[in-house]
Order: structure tokens, then sequence, then C-alpha cells
């Protein structure tokens, strides 16, 4: 049998068995699916790279489960000899070992390169990766660092200055944080990191956006970390902050709603019948999540309450006006806001990543932003209660949540993108709280189970408890 790098080099998707495969894949924070009984696992295509230091190639692979749906994920797969670092290992054969490359961060910087040169690789069957810059001048490529955060994607560091994030679980068309950072950043939006470059797949048996080069933020602190922290020690200190990052947030929205020509951007008017779809969906969500709910510590019990909750859901009635639809962020909360310097930067505009990706691309009320921000800051009174043994004062949440909405509506008010009645407003954001907090808890099933108890007892206290 060949040698890896042979066998690489040649883009022989054989290169890696199932068993392999998936051992692999299955133990990665980013596979989202950690709960679904897989029934096959493959590569369906591997396209070698143009680098020797070390050998290097995209790969897809194709996971299957019962009772027939798949992912597609992508893999920068490279060989070395062996004994290299067990975490970035996928498979050893012999004296030789396959590695993914965006584990370690060894090789990745060929990425920006192809960027900056807008290479174009064939791939089987006709179809094609591109790579692109977004300006005539591509920075400087500095040392490469894996980013080291749990997260549902791959992120290397070059220096300090640039982030390459690569995308693991494809899905079919452009991704929505490069459609939307590439019109921010074109309107001179300055809350948020610069776009470089990005790279994508046309062609079978999928084309999808792979990932994109940003201007790297350092030394910069998370919103989550700030309010911990805040709440730790002075939990007032953070609510200026978050007065500001409401006025941001509301800048970053009336931007989005500004293009009246574009029509991925164009403002529009909901339909009547949207809040009846938008809560037949929450609703189908609960009862298929309530009827899988593990009988454990900080979940036993809610599954059984699952008519409580969505009563609460058919007692949320907005009426009247509801303002414009319009593209947003999808998955906004203190995390992804970064305080760097004396201000915000806004990241990770993919969506919620288990949603389609068709629906991330939709336009939706900007207040779905707004709830998820609010979410957040009930997220973090509990972890701070949960998991530090922080006394959060009572009045704590209000407070954040006050201080956000008054720097939201200050800026975004006067520009009709919200309900005309406040009564509006308020059930328009009760009802994406709820299911906003539905949707934490499907995914931290999914990927962080020790973690359900917080949006569980979320939705616990919604009941009138304070545990499920």
């Amino acid at each position: 049998m060949a040698d890896l790098t042979a066998r690489l080099r040649a883009g022989d998707t054989d290169i890696l068995d199932e068993a392999g495969l998936l051992a692999f894949v299955a133990s990665r924070r980013w596979f989202g699916a950690k709960s679904r009984e897989v029934a096959h696992a493959r590569l369906v295509d591997l396209v070698p790279l143009p680098s020797d230091d070390p050998p290097l190639a995209i790969g897809l692979a194709e996971i299957r489960y019962q009772p027939g749906t798949h992912d597609v994920y992508q893999l920068l797969l490279g060989t070395r000899p062996a004994g290299g670092d067990e975490h970035s290992r996928v498979v050893r054969a012999g004296d030789e070992e396959l590695f993914d490359a965006l584990e370690n961060a060894a090789g990745s910087a060929c990425i920006p390169d192809l960027m900056g040169g807008g290479a174009v690789l064939d791939a089987a069957g006709g179809s094609q990766i591109r790579f692109a810059a977004a300006g005539p001048d591509m920075p400087a490529i500095g040392p490469a660092r894996p980013l080291g955060a749990n997260q549902s994607n791959s992120a290397v560091v070059f220096g300090e200055d640039l982030l390459l994030k690569a995308y693991r679980r494809l899905e079919p068309g452009t991704n929505p944080e490069l459609e939307l950072l590439r019109f921010l950043s074109e309107r001179g939006f300055p809350n948020v990191p610069q776009l470089l470059g990005w790279y994508e797949r046309e062609g079978e048996p999928i084309e999808a956006t792979l990932g994109i080069l940003l201007s790297y933020v350092a030394d910069a602190r998370d919103g989550f970390t700030l309010a911990l922290e805040a709440l730790g020690h002075d939990p007032a200190s953070v609510l200026p902050r978050l007065r500001r990052l409401g006025a941001v947030t509301a800048t970053m929205h009336a931007l989005l709603a500004s293009d009246v020509t574009d029509p991925r951007f164009a403002p529009e008017e909901p339909s009547a019948q949207s809040i009846d779809l938008i809560r037949a969906s929450i609703d189908e969500e609960i009862v298929d999540l309530f009827a899988r709910l593990p009988d454990e510590e900080g979940l036993a019990g809610l599954g059984a309450r699952v008519e409580e909750v969505r009563d609460i859901l058919r007692a949320i009635e907005p009426a009247g006006d509801l303002g414009r639809r319009i593209r947003h962020h999808g998955d906004f909360h203190l995390g992804q806001a970064l305080w760097s310097g004396d201000d915000w930067v806004l990241i990770d505009f993919e969506g919620e990543p288990a949603r389609p990706i068709a629906e991330r691309r939709g336009k939706r009320l900007p207040l779905r932003d707004v709830a998820g921000l609010l979410r957040s800051i009930s997220y973090a009174a509990w972890v701070a209660r949960l998991d530090h043994g922080a006394e959060v004062p009572e009045e704590w949440e209000a407070d954040a949540r006050s201080a956000f909405l008054e720097g939201y509506q200050e800026v975004v008010e006067p520009l009709r993108l919200l309900p005309a009645l406040r009564e509006t407003t308020r059930d328009l954001l009760n009802l994406f709280e709820l299911e906003k907090a539905v949707y934490e808890l499907r995914y931290e099933l999914d990927h962080r189970p020790e973690w359900a108890r917080i949006p569980a007892a979320a939705i616990a206290s919604l009941l009138g408890r304070e545990q499920p």
C-alpha cells in the first residue's frame, strides 16, 4: 500500500477508513450530533493543496445517521512523521500519521496565501475550491497557532493580526457570516472585524463557504466574561458597557436595513401570519425536545411539564404593527461581543449553528437579536449562581436588561424597525426569549450536557419555580 503522503497528494478518499474517520470526528467539540445514532461515515472528497511542509488536503467527511439524514464536515488533513501531538492525530499508519491541521495550525498559512493569489483548485467531478481576497493587498502572515476556544468551528490565529475561521459542518449556500461581514465592512461599520478573504467550494457533492479570514481582535474580553467578573465583585460596573452594547446593536440593525435596493437586505413588512408561523415552529420544537429530555439531575420532571410551557407560548399574542423584518446577527449573545479598547466589536455572524443555513440567511424581526442578548444576561446570572457560587443581587438582571434596552431603543426607535406599541415589543421579546431558551436547551444537550440544567432552570423559572 502506498504511503500516506502519496495517497494524500493523489486525493485518495480511501486514505481513511470508516472507523478511523468516525473516531476522530465524533470526539471533536465541533461535531454537532453527539446524541444521534451514526449509520455510516466516509471521506467523499479530498483536494490536495499546493503545500509541502506539511502536505495538506481539504477533505469532506460525510456522516450519515439513522434514519437516512447526513452532515458534511470539513477537515484539513496533513501527513507527518508518527509521534505528533495526540489531539490533532486522526490515524497512524506505520511511521506516518494523518492529522488535522486546523487542530494544531501546522501549514495552515497556505490558505491565506491561496486567498491572496486568488487560487482555484480543481476537485473530482468538475468541482472547484476557490480562494478570494477582499482587497488588493493581503497582510503579512505571522506565526500560526490554533485559537483553542471551545466552539462549533475551528480558528487559527496568525501572529496577533489575522484569524482564519474554518467552518466545520457545511451546508449548501453562502454562509451568512460572509454575506453580513461583506455588507457591513463595505459600508464602514467599525464594530466588526475587517473581512480580508474567504474560500468556498463549487460543484458536487456540496457548494458551500469553507472559511473566512478576518482581522484578529487581540487582547479583547467577551461580554459574558465581563458580566461574570462583575457579578463576582461589582455587579453594577458592567451596566454602562451594556448600555453602549445596546447602542452598537441598534446601529448594526439600522445599517443592515439601510439598502432598499438590495433584495438580500431590503427591509420587509412581516405578514399577518408570521407570528402564527413562529409560534407553531416553537411549539413543534418544544414537543420534540421535551419528549427526549433525559431523566437526570437538573432535568428530571421538566419533560412532564411540556403542556405548561406550551400554555405560556399560547398566551403570548403580539398584536398590531410588528416592525420590519431585516437581516440580523442571528445568534446574538454576550459571548459574541468583544470589549476591545473602549468599545465593542461584534463577531460570529453565522447564526445559530443548529438551524438550517437557509433559515439563518432569512430576514427576521430585529427583536430576535435583542431577545438573544437578554437571554444571555439571564444566562450570565444563572452561571454566576450555579457554577461560581456568586450572590447575584436580585435586581441585577432587571438593571442589566434595562441598560441594554435603553441604549438600543434610543438609537433604533426613530427608524421604524420596531413595533409602534411598546406592549407589542414586550410580547415579541417574550416570544423570542422563550424560543431562545428552548434552543439553548437543545444545544446544550447536544454539545455540553453538563450545562443543560442552566436553560432548563430558566424555562422552569417561567413556570414559577427556581429549579426544574
